[in-house]
């Protein structure tokens, strides 16, 4: 019977998932996630989520959220919270494994506790490199009453985070040698073959970027109004001072213009460097400024690294390299 409040598993279930509630701050790197689905027991409910996620330690990864069990009209709505657990879900597509706990109050029967658990699987694609779709099957049991059944879902997720720019790309030490000034920048397009005019319109691009040195990562800053900035903002900034607009997200920038072979020497100073964790879809991308070198804004704000297959540093870049665009011939 639902209102029997002999049982401690819903309470248990619930003081744990507002225990781990402490720890949202920790969570919210990653990015938000909603589920709707369908819980096949005997009374029939439909389930939704509403919560954060971020990774643990390699392939763990978890997510907070809060929860709605929604019963038939007379049969009363659960509500509550939750802690899920997943093994390979997030950095590219592909089967996973997801578990998790949680527990609340019911809008019926006096308000009693209740509490559940439920262990399956999924498939995630990344169609884009901010979002993520998945579906999930589990076998859910559900307390007081031992409610069991299976539950099929459709997740939606956001990465906030800034792509292939993770903590041990942000421990990166700048890269050697200096700012590129204009004269320089001008001197690397002349040996390019770029005419004057397009090296000048180039060498300005360049410069705007590197003026912004130093400042902090912000995800979908564009550096309006003293704000920071995300990859893309960096490069559409830096562009935008010139006249020429690019668009707003780094998969759209990694179609402008015309694809350049992808070689070092083939790379002049404007160039904007696509980078992949993810099989299939461009998650960052860089503005070459010669040298070997270019600039994007990472988790460190915006800086400088090394592009090579040999630098200790550069290469972890070079193996996520996977295209360039040249917008001004």
């Amino acid at each position: 019977m639902i209102g029997d409040r002999s049982r401690p598993p819903g309470l248990r279930a619930a003081l744990l998932a507002a225990s781990l509630a402490l720890y949202a701050p920790a969570l919210l790197a990653q990015g938000p996630g909603f589920a709707i689905g369908r819980f096949f027991t005997d009374t029939g409910r439909t389930t939704y989520r509403l919560g954060y996620s971020a990774r643990l330690l390699g392939p763990l990864a978890a997510e907070l959220y809060g929860t709605m069990l929604q019963g038939r009209l007379g049969i009363g709505n659960f509500w509550g919270a939750g802690v899920d657990l997943s093994l390979f879900r997030g950095g590219k597509p592909g089967w996973y494994l997801v578990g998790g706990v949680s527990g609340g109050v019911t809008s019926h029967y006096s308000h009693d506790l209740w509490s559940s658990w439920s262990a399956g699987g999924g498939y995630e694609l990344l169609p884009f490199g901010w979002l993520s779709i998945a579906g999930e099957g589990r076998w859910r049991v559900l307390n007081p009453g031992h409610h069991d059944g299976a539950e099929l879902s459709l997740r939606i997720g956001l990465n906030l985070q800034p792509g292939p720019d993770s903590r041990k790309a942000a421990s990166a030490p700048p890269a050697p040698g200096v700012v590129p000034d204009r004269p320089t920048t001008l001197a690397m397009a002349a040996r390019a073959g770029v005419p004057a005019d397009r090296a000048a319109t180039l060498a300005s691009v360049v410069e705007t970027a590197t003026g912004a040195m130093g400042t902090p990562y912000q995800w979908g800053g564009s550096g309006a109004d003293g704000q920071g900035f995300d990859c893309s903002g960096l490069i559409r900034y830096a562009y935008g001072h010139e006249g020429i607009e690019l668009p707003r997200t780094s998969a759209e920038q990694a179609r402008v213009g015309r694809a350049v072979d992808r070689s070092i020497d083939a790379l002049v100073p404007g160039d904007i460097l696509t980078f992949s964790s993810r099989k299939g879809s461009v998650t960052h991308v860089g503005l070459y400024v010669g040298d070997g070198r270019f600039i994007h804004s990472a988790n460190g704000g915006v800086q400088i690294s090394v592009l090579s297959a040999d630098d200790i540093y550069g290469k972890w870049w070079w193996k996520r390299w996977v295209g360039v665009r040249r917008v001004i011939e």
